[in-house]
């Protein structure tokens, strides 16, 4: 079959694996190919059970795989073939040296630019499509043009701005498309190209575009600016529980301000995933390495208060339940750093789990999709770590539960049954503020909610 455009994404992860799929369902005119080294995880995109869950993305998989979808290990044959290619490779936050703990860690994407030299026998367009510091396309540029003869890329950004549990809506409804580009003719050339694909089916006033320095920030700052309204909401969550006020009456008054809005005012024990704490701490990294020490230091309280309102959490399940977790069992409804989906990079989760062991309480952990992620984020602490999918068998013979994922199925549970099965006193730490209260407290719980006065029967 002969096609339009023959696309490739190298790397087949929460953001290459979706973006992909959505243009080949899209777009059955064009073939698209996703490659990765990981091949347990090609195995999985072609079977029935995807690597990753995230609702809708089975059914557009389906639907174009085999068709113009296709997964893959042969990265060589990939650059070979295809002339358009996304790059969406992992670039966590280096552990070693200069800059370990907040710069970006780019072996990655300096490995997969310099397959691309290597296996390319035609100019192609590279698109960055991983989250990547300012400037970063520089060095994706000189690496490929290095050689003269006369093979040509042209160097795009375009980022993501996905939300795990909503990506399948967003890549099909988004609020914008941004694409970067060298302000050159070639340049401009490739971005209309990009362009072209997305118009497919995205409004052409969604589609906007930045000079490529622009389009790499504003990733970085989009990400800052929704973790702050988080963390600034938690802040204040501290306070109402001092002062006896309640954080959802403040954040709904707050939220009806048409200035300000509702949304990413919720709050809870505090964001995680891959992509806020990693991107800020690029960001205070940079401002840091040009000098801007003052406005490094104010993105960097973001994630401070971040971590601040975790041990908080655990400080007031230590306070509330007698000043010590030793040998109580703690049942953990929630380990997914949100609902509806499976990821749980820095997730809350993990850090609460951990902070309960070396209080030395067990702990049991029920999550309807993230048990097999929870397994590796705690290897090693077995001994002190049960997982039971149902949360109501979780929670028997356990001393309190706490509520880590706004999952909605933890709304509705029977929490009479609930509260017979466990130790008494009974106490709920309902870190998403997502149950009634009143109705867990007259049933004989104990609940400490987020930002709120607690209710208890001491």
């Amino acid at each position: 079959m002969s096609f339009e455009k023959k696309i490739l994404c190298i790397g087949a992860g929460y953001v290459g694996g979706p973006t992909m799929a959505m243009i080949a369902f899209q777009c059955p005119q064009y073939r698209v190919t996703v490659v990765d080294i990981n091949a347990e995880r090609i195995a999985a995109w072609n079977s029935d059970e995807l690597p990753i869950y995230e609702p809708g993305l089975d059914e557009i998989v389906k639907a174009a795989r085999g068709r113009n979808l296709f997964f893959s290990t042969d990265i060589q044959r990939g650059i070979r073939e295809n002339d358009i290619i996304f790059v969406s490779v992992n670039t966590p936050t280096k552990t070693f040296g200069h800059g370990a703990g907040m710069a970006s860690d780019l072996q990655y994407l300096e490995k997969t630019a310099r397959q691309i030299l290597e296996y390319s026998e035609s100019s192609k367009i590279v698109i960055e499509k991983s989250t990547l510091p300012v400037r970063t396309a520089l060095a994706m540029e000189r690496i490929l043009n290095c050689r003269k003869n006369g093979i040509r890329f042209d160097i795009l950004s375009n980022p993501e701005f996905l939300a795990e549990g909503t990506a399948i809506r967003d890549l099909n409804q988004p609020d914008r498309v941004l694409i970067g580009s060298q302000e050159t003719e070639s340049g401009r050339k490739a971005r209309q190209t990009l362009m072209d694909i997305y118009a497919n089916w995205v409004p052409k006033e969604k589609i906007i575009t930045s000079n490529i320095w622009s389009s790499e920030l504003s990733k970085l700052v989009a990400n800052a600016f929704l973790a702050q309204r988080i963390s600034s909401i938690n802040a204040i969550s501290a306070f109402c529980e001092k002062a006896e006020a309640d954080v959802t009456e403040v954040s709904r008054a707050v939220g009806m301000d048409s200035r300000i809005g509702p949304r990413f005012l919720n709050a809870s024990i505090g964001f995680g995933g891959s992509c806020f704490k990693k991107d800020i701490l690029n960001l205070v990294y940079l401002c840091r390495h040009y000098g801007l020490n003052e406005v490094a230091d104010y993105w960097e309280s973001v994630v401070k208060m971040n971590d601040y309102q975790q041990e908080r959490f655990v400080r007031t399940m230590l306070g509330a339940m007698f000043n010590t977790l030793a040998g109580k069992t703690i049942c953990l409804w929630g380990f997914a750093f949100k609902a509806d989906t499976d990821d749980t990079r820095e997730s809350p989760a993990i850090f609460i789990a951990k902070r309960l062991m070396e209080e030395q309480a067990e702990v049991v952990i029920s999550d309807p999709k993230a048990l097999k992620n929870a397994r590796i984020d705690l290897a090693g602490f077995e001994d002190r770590v049960r997982y039971v999918e149902d949360p109501v068998q979780a929670a028997e013979g356990c001393h309190a539960i706490a509520i880590l994922t706004e999952w909605d199925l933890y709304r509705n549970l029977d929490f009479n049954k609930i509260f017979e099965g466990m130790v008494k006193p009974a106490f709920i730490f309902d870190g998403r503020n997502i149950l009634d209260h009143r109705r867990c407290f007259d049933i004989g719980f104990n609940v400490y909610p987020i930002g709120k006065p607690p209710l208890t029967h001491f």
